[in-house]
This record gives C-alpha cells, sequence and structure tokens, in this order.
C-alpha cells in the first residue's frame, strides 16, 4: 500500500493548490480532475496571491521533508547519458524519408550538434526511474524479471522518442508562423530550406511519432499524446488571434502557456507512470510535476528573452516582444504601470512603443515577480516528487533527486 493520500477539493469556480504536512509525506491538493487530460490551468486571481510567510514556510517545509533527496548533487543529464545517445541515433533513424529532402529536412534538429538540450527526454527517462519501484521491488530473479524490466524500459524510452519528436515538429511550425530565421543558434529550418518544406517535415516528424504511439498499444497512452497534439494547436490558436483583453490577462495567457509548453511534458510524465502500471494517484503526482516544471519552465524563458543574449538563447533576444507577444514580465509590470497598456494596444510594431514597453519593464517588479511565480511553479513539481511512495531503492532515490534538482536549475541560470 502507499504511504501517502491524495486531497482534492473543487470550489465551483476555482481551484486552488493546498500542501499538509504530514509526517512521511506531503498531501498534495491536485487542481484538476484526475480524470481530465485538459484542465484550466488556474484562476490567477486567486492561484497568485501568494503571501510571503506561507510561501517561505513552503520551501522550508520541501527542504525539511526531502533532505535525503538534495544531500547529493547530482547532474541530471548524466544519469541517463547513455540512454540520451541510444535515443539520438535511434531517432535519426526513425526519421529517414523515402524523399531525400524530407529526410534532411525531419533530421534537421536531430544531427549531432544541434539536438538542443534533450531537456524532455531527460525528464522522461529519470521518471521513468523514479516511478519504476513496483517493477524494481518485485521483479522475479532471473529472465523472466529482467525481461519485463527490460520491455518496459524500452516502451518508456518510446515514449521519450515520441516527446521529442511531437517538440521538434512543433517548434518546425512555430518558427514558419513566426517567420523566425535562427532556431538552436543555427539558421531555421523555414529560412534553410523555404517554409513549405519546414511545414512538411513538421507533419512528416508528427506522422512517425503517431506511427511509434500506435505501435505501444495501450490507448489511454495514446490518448494523452494525441491531445498533447491538440493542445499545440489550441495555444497557438489562442496567441495568434487574442483579443486585446485576452492579450492583456495572466489567466489567459498561463492557460496558453500550458498548452504551448507544459502540457507535452505533463502528460508524457503521465505516460510514463499508466506504462509502468501506476495508480491513478501516482499517475497523476508524476503529471503535476511535468505541468509545474513546464510552467516554471516557460516563465524563466519569459525573463531570459529580456535579460539573455542571442547567443545564450539560440534565438534573437526580445524575440517575444517583437512578435507582439505579451508575456508575464509585461503583465506583471502592467499591474504597476496601468498606462503600459496604452503602448500594448498600439502594437509593437513601432519601436517607440516598444521602447515605453521595455522603461515600463525597468521600472516595474515584472521580471522579479515573474521569477518569484517561476519558483512556485518549481516547489510545487518538487513537491510532486516528495510526495511519491517511500522506497529504499538508491537508483529510484537517485533519479528523484535529480527530478527535484532540474526544478531548481533554469531558476539559477535566470539570475546569472
Amino acid at each position: 500500500m502507499m504511504s501517502f493520500s491524495r486531497i482534492l477539493r473543487i470550489t465551483r469556480n476555482s481551484s486552488r493548490w493546498f500542501l499538509s504536512h504530514r509526517p512521511s509525506y506531503y498531501g498534495l491538493l491536485l487542481s484538476i480532475n484526475s480524470h481530465s487530460s485538459t484542465p484550466k490551468v488556474f484562476n490567477c486571481r486567486e492561484t497568485y496571491s501568494w503571501t510571503v510567510p506561507s510561501f517561505y514556510v513552503f520551501k522550508h517545509q520541501i527542504h525539511h521533508q526531502s533532505s535525503s533527496l538534495v544531500e547529493e548533487q547530482l547532474d541530471p543529464f548524466s544519469l541517463v547519458a547513455d540512454e540520451l545517445s541510444l535515443l539520438a541515433n535511434r531517432l535519426r533513424s526513425m526519421v529517414i524519408a523515402e524523399v531525400p529532402k524530407l529526410s534532411s529536412a525531419a533530421e534537421y534538429f536531430f544531427k549531432m550538434g544541434v539536438q538542443g538540450k534533450r531537456f524532455r527526454p531527460t525528464v522522461l527517462l529519470l521518471m521513468a526511474t523514479a516511478l519504476n519501484v513496483r517493477i524494481l521491488e518485485t521483479a522475479t530473479a532471473g529472465s523472466v524479471g529482467d525481461s519485463l524490466t527490460t520491455e518496459l524500459r524500452e516502451r518508456q524510452q518510446s515514449i521519450a522518442e515520441i516527446t521529442e519528436m511531437i517538440h521538434v515538429a512543433s517548434l518546425l511550425h512555430d518558427d514558419v508562423l513566426d517567420d523566425a530565421d535562427t532556431r538552436r543558434g543555427i539558421g531555421s529550418l523555414n529560412l534553410v530550406m523555404g517554409n513549405k518544406v519546414s511545414v512538411l517535415a513538421g507533419d512528416f516528424l508528427l506522422s512517425r511519432a503517431c506511427v511509434a504511439l500506435a505501435s505501444l498499444k495501450n490507448t489511454e497512452v495514446v490518448s494523452l499524446l494525441a491531445t498533447v497534439v491538440e493542445h499545440l494547436v489550441t495555444g497557438e490558436t489562442m496567441q495568434m488571434t487574442s483579443t486585446s483583453e485576452q492579450r492583456c490577462s495572466m489567466e489567459y495567457y498561463m492557460q496558453k502557456t500550458y498548452y504551448k509548453t507544459a502540457s507535452l511534458i505533463s502528460n508524457s510524465c503521465k505516460a510514463i507512470a499508466l506504462l509502468a502500471g501506476q495508480t491513478t494517484e501516482v499517475a497523476m503526482l508524476a503529471f503535476e510535476y511535468g505541468k509545474n516544471l513546464g510552467l516554471a519552465y516557460q516563465l524563466i524563458d519569459d525573463v531570459l528573452d529580456f535579460t539573455g543574449t542571442s547567443s545564450s538563447l539560440g534565438k534573437g533576444s526580445l524575440s517575444d516582444i517583437h512578435h507582439g507577444i505579451v508575456t508575464a514580465p509585461l503583465l506583471f509590470a502592467m499591474e504597476e504601470f496601468p498606462q503600459l497598456r496604452s503602448a500594448i494596444d498600439r502594437g509593437f510594431d513601432k519601436p517607440e512603443n516598444i521602447d515605453a514597453a521595455l522603461d515600463y519593464l525597468g521600472k516595474s517588479r515584472g521580471i522579479q515577480r515573474t521569477r518569484e511565480l517561476a519558483a512556485k511553479h518549481a516547489n510545487l513539481a518538487a513537491a510532486a516528487i516528495n510526495s511519491l511512495p517511500e522506497t529504499d531503492d538508491e537508483e529510484v532515490r537517485k533519479s528523484r533527486r535529480a527530478l527535484v534538482d532540474l526544478t531548481q536549475r533554469n531558476l539559477v541560470n535566470s539570475t546569472q
């Protein structure tokens, strides 16, 4: 039996997060219905009204509860380095097409040196180990147990491959929509090969992901990942068609961010748990980790778009504002300086409006408040890992330490 419980409280109009301390766990109150894969992410007025004392108590509780999880500094990427190399080689073979030009386009971001950080596969491989408690503790000795463990790991590796193909496909399509000219420090595919080939390459990657997904023969997992593709389209459409009111709404922005960024990693984490035969409660903790990690990741990306350099980002800095996208730092700045709204409404196609927006942002706490919000989501992600059933297996514990570590790495990088 599991040594933890999950309490779900649904209010009439909105959902809230709560943490309740127990001797051996945190009861993590989830913000969505456990049967839904398309949650309404937040009611912002409630969700963002954290008080300073409760926030620091929360951080202290996590540190106290998980002292064994953070006692050793780990490099999360090194723990799965061998598997990442295996996945990279397999991905390159999976995207070979009958037409040479399509092959070249499809493998463009899978080539050595431009694969990116491989953040999502790393998270999923670590999650696979972190959740495989039952397999590791009850598999029988000998060939049968070894075979079961190997088969499960290969299926979970497939989720990592599928997730990466969906992610890269979304990048190819986004670059066409944004008329981008750089990605991961090199020329974007649409710049190098044109919009038509870039769109077709993205479609091809999605089709290969579908074939790999179907081979798992798990209808719940297929439904989860199919919903992710729907969310990617929904989020991009929300960004393209937003009204003036919606562009200036934090709630709308966070819902769009869930669709565009967090849905993929959260539902993929849940898929990892389902393949492992975990309970609904454990699967939802995996989902909550991915959701909050994804939201924190995007919020830090919002900050870096204003504070980073083109070389560190792999794309142009101030990219969002030049594309007319209003992100969290500006939304927070607008709360302090309502007159910023007029510059936003006039549009960022004129340099003077961009200059005005940046001036207000510089005078505000927009960057700081975005970092604080990212930290809150990062801590919620860590809390989800700390709420998993206890285990004495050192490999499982090490992977959990690495997952907690990942929640903090991006926060540190944003301040450097």
